[in-house]
């Protein structure tokens, strides 16, 4: 059993700053890549910025420049700095993650979500 569970959601002005972590829990042997994705209401999930288990990144547009993701292998854990947020921020922020279980077996887990509003 394998679970991701998010954290550092919450309503913050414009301009300001979240920092929002996820940690894998479980029979883990290892994990490959972690990601983090979003959905507005009424919008398609999508990505938000990626990172291998090596440390490189890739960012979306709207991402460059305002947030930083990140990653501690010996926790587990991934991290997404948000600065200078903005309305069009707001959204359910969600992570991802490809886990090899302990068994030897792939998959690909989704966090709950956490909610990020940005608004003054």
């Amino acid at each position: 059993q394998v679970q991701l569970v998010e954290s550092g959601g919450g309503l913050v002005q414009p301009g300001g700053s979240l920092r929002l972590s996820c940690a894998a829990s479980g029979s883990i042997l290892s994990i490959n890549g972690m990601d983090w994705y979003r959905q507005a209401p009424g919008k398609q999930r999508e990505l938000v910025a990626t990172i291998t288990r090596g440390g490189s990144t890739n960012y979306a547009g709207f991402a460059k420049g305002r947030f930083t993701i990140s990653r501690d292998n010996a926790k587990n854990t991934v991290y997404l700095q948000m600065n200078s947020l903005k309305p069009e921020d707001t959204a359910v922020y969600y992570c991802n993650a490809g886990i090899i279980h302990s068994g030897g077996h792939y998959g690909s887990y989704w966090g709950q979500g956490t909610q990020v509003t940005v608004s003054s």
